[in-house]
């Protein structure tokens, strides 16, 4: 896969969608088409690659909803912790970040030691590792 025709990109990591959680980010996705078309094409492309489990088969190693989450930016070279929720649980103060944003499409379903590229809204091509996953129930 190329991005903007000037690299190879490796393919996407496997990842895992919480069942619980999949009609419901198809919606979200559908429902930013119009605002966020590209966004949402990529958490749908997210969706349908995944591997669907139930809630209690996923492994406490994947980032879903509610996980807390290490991960390292490659090109950058910083470690963040954030909190990946649902839009309207949001706050970027408290660390909490959608899964309608780039980094959250990014990182749902990964898991610990899993790399993705992902492009950031100034059409950046960066690499996010996840470094650790705590899912809280």
């Amino acid at each position: 896969m190329l991005v903007n025709n000037l690299a190879p990109v490796p393919l996407d990591p496997p990842i895992v969608i919480d069942a619980a959680y999949y009609a419901r980010l198809e919606g979200l996705a559908m429902g930013a088409m119009q605002r966020a078309p590209e966004l949402a094409t990529r958490l749908l492309d997210e969706i349908e690659r995944a591997e669907i489990l139930p809630s209690g088969a996923v492994p406490e190693t994947i980032v879903n909803i509610g996980s807390e989450v290490t991960f390292r930016d490659d090109a950058a070279g910083c470690i963040q912790t954030v909190k990946l929720v649902l839009p309207g649980d949001a706050d970027i103060s408290r660390h909490q970040i959608s899964v309608l944003t780039p980094v959250g499409v990014a990182l749902i379903g990964l898991s610990e030691g899993a790399s993705i590229w992902w492009i950031t809204p100034d059409n950046e091509v960066r690499e996010l590792t996840v470094q650790k996953v705590q899912n809280h129930s």
